[in-house]
């Protein structure tokens, strides 16, 4: 349980480090800017994945190993 936690921390962190990039930038990287419905909010979906990302890590952590 704690690796799934870990994985899917690493993905929202990545897609929302993505997501902030592209708004910035305007580089075309990341699935934030692909979904028609947060059209105008990609900063705050975003910032949100970034949130939940260190959200996973802390549950993760405090999970035992095995």
């Amino acid at each position: 349980m704690k690796e799934l936690l870990e994985v899917l921390g690493f993905i929202a962190l990545v897609q929302g480090a993505m997501g902030l990039v592209h708004e910035f930038t305007d580089w075309k990287i990341g699935l934030v800017q692909k979904a028609g419905f947060l059209d105008g909010y990609g900063i705050y979906a975003s910032a949100a994945l970034v949130v939940l990302a260190f959200a996973l890590f802390a549950a993760a952590e405090s999970r035992k190993s095995g």
